[in-house]
């Protein structure tokens, strides 16, 4: 009887599987990218999480930097509001540039830097008049300057969310948040001048 039982029993080699069992990547002689692939997931997960980093570290510092150093530059004024230095006001004036980063970083991630370069001269830009409008206004007493920096950042925002939204749709709706923002600068450059 285990005479017989022996001849019914199939060996299985390594490279064979049994008639229920699906092939996996590993086991497939004939399938070898797939012993490649986590590496090079794992590399470009790796980069893609450090581009992001940076993409939204640089913002975020640069603002940071601005709102420690000239915080204490600042006078009060007598046209100043004096809700305006309020700390909620600081971590949007803040957070902002951080999620544009963040926008930028999905806008480079689908390759749009490269396909519509002038998307970066108008992220940058608005980088720079989003630094230089509390300086000029706070700082220099200067609203109508401050008029002029905010509606040329709202404009650049304008830009940015048309142009971010063709490549990605997600970073051009997120784009809006800002815009809503510089939109309030702009209000607030006007009731610093006429009321």
């Amino acid at each position: 009887m285990e005479a017989e039982n022996e001849n019914i029993r199939q060996r299985v080699t390594k490279d064979e599987t049994t008639v229920g069992e699906p092939k996996t990547n590993h086991e497939d002689p004939e399938n070898k990218t797939a012993k490649g692939r986590r590496p090079r997931r794992t590399a470009m997960a790796k980069r893609g999480v450090r581009s992001l980093a940076i993409a939204v570290a640089l913002p975020l510092s640069l603002h940071l930097a601005a709102v420690a150093f000239l915080h204490s530059a600042h006078v009060a004024s007598p046209k100043q509001p004096t809700w305006f230095r309020s700390l909620a006001l600081e971590a949007i004036f803040v957070g902002l540039p951080a999620l544009m980063g963040f926008c930028a970083w999905l806008f480079w991630a689908d390759g749009g830097f490269h396909r519509k370069p002038t998307a970066l001269a108008f992220f940058l830009s608005y980088l720079a008049l989003s630094l230089a409008w509390d300086p000029i206004v706070f700082g220099l007493d200067a609203p109508w300057v401050g008029l002029v920096v905010s509606s040329t950042m709202l404009a650049a925002l304008a830009w940015c969310r048309l142009i971010f939204k063709e490549v990605n749709p997600i970073a051009g709706d997120l784009v809006a948040a800002s815009m809503v923002w510089a939109l309030f600068l702009v209000c607030l450059n006007l009731k610093l001048l006429f009321w």
